[in-house]
């Protein structure tokens, strides 16, 4: 017989998703459905949490407390920059292998290094910014 659930005990859980659309609820399921969570209702949350990241793939971050997931998007850096390059939103299943291009301010960079730091490798924020010239 599995434990007790702890209502006050705070889980997370990181998925992999497509901002906008709702995530396969097969690839939910083994993840949250030992915490008791509906992998269907988890799934229209996390797309109602990623709209401003239609088309791009993100990382999500689910808090659950109580029975209850509260969806935060952790963004890649791939990601930020496809984002600060204001492309418009493309259709995955028909549009295949973009090559994505564009010209960004360097405050974009520091923006998007700034977001990072908290994740990044570098001691300094110059390193950050060399990490995200390099993505």
């Amino acid at each position: 017989m599995p434990p007790k659930f702890d209502p006050t005990s705070i889980l997370i859980v990181y998925v992999r998703a497509v901002g906008g659309e709702v995530p396969a609820t097969s690839s939910l399921a083994p993840k949250i459905g030992p915490l008791g969570l509906s992998p269907k209702k988890v799934g229209d949350d996390i797309a109602k949490g990623t709209v401003d990241w239609k088309g791009l793939k993100i990382t999500v971050k689910l808090t659950v407390q109580n029975r209850q997931a509260k969806v935060e998007v952790v963004p890649s850096a791939a990601a930020l920059i496809i984002k600060a390059l204001k492309e418009p939103p493309r259709d995955r299943k028909k549009v295949k292998h973009v090559k994505h291009s564009g010209n960004l301010s360097f405050d974009d960079i520091l923006n998007i290094a700034r977001q990072m730091k908290a994740r990044s490798m570098a001691k300094h924020l110059s390193g950050t910014v060399k990490e995200m010239l390099g993505t």
